[in-house]
């Protein structure tokens, strides 16, 4: 983790993303294994202005493909699944809170999955429950 006074750099917020990835249970877990998760400092400008943000910090999380439910044989062309998570805005958060970061890091991307598979807030915090 992070030393001193230096923030945790992209390296470790993907190294505690891939922990949580792993801890989630069957049968989630059995559909994550093509799902790209990416870490990124900032959302892009193009991204904030394509989902009416304007805030940069205001999103910290994002789901890129369509839910497992909604998934078709036509779907062969598009592009893989991908979770991305955003550096600036979750240390912010983490500054802000004062949540543990590995739990906020795990909040998010639970809560990414739960999109993945198109699942409601309620059966996000089950499932990050469930996690522990």
């Amino acid at each position: 983790m992070a030393t001193g006074d230096t923030a945790p750099g992209l390296e470790e917020i993907e190294r505690l993303a891939r922990d949580a990835l792993a801890r989630i249970p069957q049968p989630f877990a059995s559909h994550l294994p093509g799902i790209i998760l990416q870490v990124e400092d900032w959302p892009s400008p193009d991204l904030l202005d394509a989902m009416g943000i304007a805030d940069p910090y205001e999103l910290t999380g994002l789901y890129e493909g369509r839910p497992v439910g909604e998934k078709s044989i036509d779907d062969f062309a598009t592009l893989p699944d991908r979770i991305l998570l955003f550096r600036c805005p979750l240390l912010d958060e983490w500054v802000e809170t004062g949540v543990a970061l590995a739990e906020l890091v795990n909040h998010v991307v639970v809560h990414e999955v739960g999109h993945h598979f198109g699942l409601s807030d309620a059966q996000m915090a089950a499932l990050e429950q469930e996690m522990g």
